[in-house]
């Protein structure tokens, strides 16, 4: 089941014609990240102790501007869990107009090598995936 975060357009993540700058929306699917994790049930304190999630790849797909004085909203949802991994959609929004969605792939790592999620967050992300 998605979550969603949301935060108003600041004028400083804008471009002088008040669109956002692209780099932003990553900034929101980080902020939105956290709000996914908490949502499994995951804290992240809790969660980088054990098996660290790093960002392996970022791609991005614009359909429409967010601009200066907009509200976004990000929809936060499992895509795809593997053995080693797990890819999240974030779907940023304004109002119901979609402008971008991001999809992060996040493997979990112990001293900066990937291993296998921990069988108990596994069954956490499991949950979260299969809804």
């Amino acid at each position: 089941m998605p979550v969603s975060w949301s935060s108003p357009v600041r004028f400083v993540e804008c471009d002088q014609q008040g669109v956002v700058f692209n780099a932003h929306y990553l900034v929101w699917a980080d902020e939105a990240s956290m709000v996914w994790w908490s949502s499994a049930g995951l804290p992240w304190d809790d969660l980088v102790s054990r098996a660290d999630p790093v960002v392996k790849a970022s791609a991005l797909e614009w359909s429409s501007p967010a601009r200066w004085g907009d509200t976004v909203t990000v929809d936060a949802g499992a895509e795809r869990l593997g053995r080693t991994s797990v890819t999240v959609r974030f779907t940023v929004r304004v109002g119901e107009r979609v402008c971008c969605v991001v999809r992060n792939t996040y493997v979990a790592t112990v001293g900066g090598a990937a291993v296998p999620w921990p069988d108990d967050v596994r069954a956490r992300l499991e949950a979260v995936s299969a809804g």
